[in-house]
């Protein structure tokens, strides 16, 4: 009976869900869809500051920690109890990981970049932490993650989202064409 939960939700489906968040939530809470504003509100929650970026009302966001934690579980669900098989990427990515010299993808992450023995050399720091650094900067910078943008910007008709998710995608571009290919050799 409950057979489709194990199986992978075709874009049809789970794409209209997704693109039914932001009107639900423009309509029944005039709030805005979104996950990196979450971590500003978790700062504010929990360190007290002086910092004016943390002086406002965060118990007026509740809703999105609450949002945050159940999408957390719900991956933790998904992946442990409502998953008959492991996750892999396609063989077309996995063909053009090897062609510029990532032959070790276990499933869906290449071991020579994403491990704990590799996270303290050069390739791991450029990747992982410069990465992780590069990520987070360009959220708070653009004032808004890719999803946010994606997702509620562009349905809000916002010129400036639109211009984030075109300079996310040429970045993404550029970084996998260009940038990737010099990083791993």
């Amino acid at each position: 009976m409950l057979d489709f939960i194990y199986e992978p939700w075709p874009w049809y489906i789970s794409g209209p869900l997704i693109g039914l968040m932001v009107p639900l939530l423009l309509v029944f809470g005039n709030k805005q869809f979104g996950i990196s504003s979450s971590l500003r509100h978790m700062c504010a929650a929990v360190i007290p500051t002086k910092a004016e970026f943390f002086k406002y009302n965060w118990k007026d966001h509740r809703w999105n920690l609450f949002f945050v934690a159940g999408v957390i579980l719900g991956g933790l669900l998904a992946s442990f109890f409502f998953s008959e098989e492991e996750i892999i990427i396609s063989s077309a990515t996995v063909a053009d990981l090897r062609a510029i010299g990532i032959a070790d993808v276990d499933g869906m992450l290449p071991r020579s970049i994403f491990s704990w023995e590799n996270l303290l050399s050069l390739k791991g720091f450029i990747f992982i932490i410069l990465g992780g650094f590069l990520v987070g900067f360009g959220t708070r910078y653009a004032n808004g993650c890719t999803s946010g943008h994606a997702i509620m910007g562009l349905s809000n008709l916002s010129w400036v989202s639109l211009v984030a998710v075109v300079g996310f995608f040429i970045g993404g571009l550029v970084v996998t064409h260009f940038l990737l290919p010099i990083l791993i050799n």
